[in-house]
């Protein structure tokens, strides 16, 4: 069922370091990836404001009910090149600066988290096809992943590998005019749906990350059997599950990544991943808040607005606090991964993106919980999204590494940071 149009914010607008509206979309002054002018983008959220609107919010309940991703509102959602935002231009795609996408992700959680993340991931795809594929792997995949008629997935995590990247058991062994590969992916997003998937295996076992490598591989072709999708509770729209490779041949061509290489490129990449999962962490908590507020102020008990009661306001004051810290270490994540881009150097955004994740993931489901207190039972009701995210802001905390993984993350750094100081 939808959500009321007034309790869902327009155009989300990012806040600048004091708290300002930023008509940048939190891009940084000398950002030096650009991306779309700025008044065409400007103009393009408020499209994605409205595609969100009628083509999401009020299908969401329906399709968790359902149990099932939502390729038709995905292939919807390609009409205005919503999954190819960090495609160039000159391919046929938006040329969005990473500052922007993360925008455009923080307008779509607004109403679906899990949309959003399974749109962001072929999109994603999307991208490094267009940046790293050949000219045969465009001309092959990159319309059809820009238009919805295929998605992608990038696959990483295994039954016996999640947060241990290093230790993943698939295979990738030298044949003849290329590689065969062997193995079980487990927990990928789109896996119900996507045959356009960048795969990670092991070159050399025992060599850890050293020996890994990155290919492209088809889910159309033979040796790639599609697992049923996971049922996740709440969380149907990410399309999570698996696929096993059994002789699956990749022809030379179709190796990205290198051994050497592809696990440092893989980390690199879950910098951004973990800054835009922190965005979509503000966006699902300022919606949530706003609809509180908005509910306190029209609903009265003894005599005056709920939310003239102290203990109520003080409740809501404290999550709004914790959203505006939340917001800005995005921010400062957003501002190191859009850095990073341009030197090629990632390890500074590291604990920047780190740190964002960590906070916005577990401030973001006890503060949607409070939000969704403030409003009593009303807050329970299918026509707003908020119960959905809650199970939104659950999901967040696992995808591209736990939130005990940050917090380690944060920890091994303490001795270099201030154990000289």
């Amino acid at each position: 069922m939808a959500a009321e149009e007034s309790e869902i914010p327009h155009n989300m607008p990012p806040r600048s370091a004091a708290g300002n509206v930023d008509d940048r979309a939190h891009l940084p002054a000398d950002d030096p990836i650009p991306g779309m002018d700025a008044a065409v983008f400007e103009a393009f959220a408020g499209e994605v404001a409205q595609f969100r609107d009628t083509a999401v919010a009020p299908n969401v309940a329906r399709w968790e009910s359902e149990k099932r991703m939502a390729p038709e509102a995905l292939r919807e959602a390609s009409q205005i090149g919503l999954l190819a935002m960090e495609v160039p231009a000159s391919l046929g795609g938006l040329g969005m600066s990473f500052a922007q996408k993360c925008h455009i992700v923080e307008v779509l959680s607004a109403v679906s988290m899990p949309f959003a993340f399974s749109l962001v991931n072929t999109g994603n795809v999307a991208a490094r096809v267009a940046n790293l594929g050949s000219d045969a792997h465009r001309e092959r995949y990159l319309a059809d992943l820009m238009a919805g008629r295929r998605f992608g997935s990038t696959a990483l995590t295994e039954p016996g590998a999640g947060s241990d990247f290093a230790n993943i058991a698939t295979t990738a062994t030298p044949v003849e005019g290329g590689w065969r590969l062997d193995g079980a992916k487990a927990w990928i997003t789109n896996a119900a749906h996507s045959d356009v998937i960048f795969c990670y295996a092991q070159t050399e076992p025992g060599s850890r990350g050293r020996g890994i490598a990155s290919f492209l591989i088809d889910g159309t072709r033979p040796g790639f059997e599609r697992l049923p999708p996971y049922e996740l509770a709440g969380g149907h729209l990410i399309g999570t599950g698996g696929f096993r490779l059994d002789g699956y041949i990749a022809p030379a061509e179709d190796l990205i990544g290198p051994p050497t290489q592809a696990f440092g490129a893989a980390m690199s990449s879950v910098n951004g991943a973990r800054t835009y999962v922190a965005a979509m962490c503000c966006a699902m908590v300022e919606a949530t808040l706003a609809g509180a507020v908005r509910y306190g102020t029209q609903r009265e008990a003894f005599g005056k607005p709920v939310i003239g009661h102290q203990g109520l306001a003080w409740k809501l004051a404290g999550v709004q606090n914790r959203l505006e810290a939340a917001q800005l270490l995005t921010e400062r994540a957003v501002a190191a991964v859009t850095e990073s881009l341009h030197t090629g150097d990632a390890s500074a955004a590291i604990l920047p993106a780190a740190h964002a994740k960590k906070f916005t993931t577990e401030t973001a489901e006890a503060d949607i919980a409070a939000c969704i207190q403030a409003m009593g039972a009303e807050g329970l009701r299918s026509s707003h999204p908020w119960g959905h995210h809650l199970v939104g802001a659950r999901i967040a905390n696992y995808v591209d590494g736990s939130t005990e993984i940050q917090t380690d993350r944060i920890a091994r750094s303490l001795a270099a940071t201030y154990a000289t100081s």
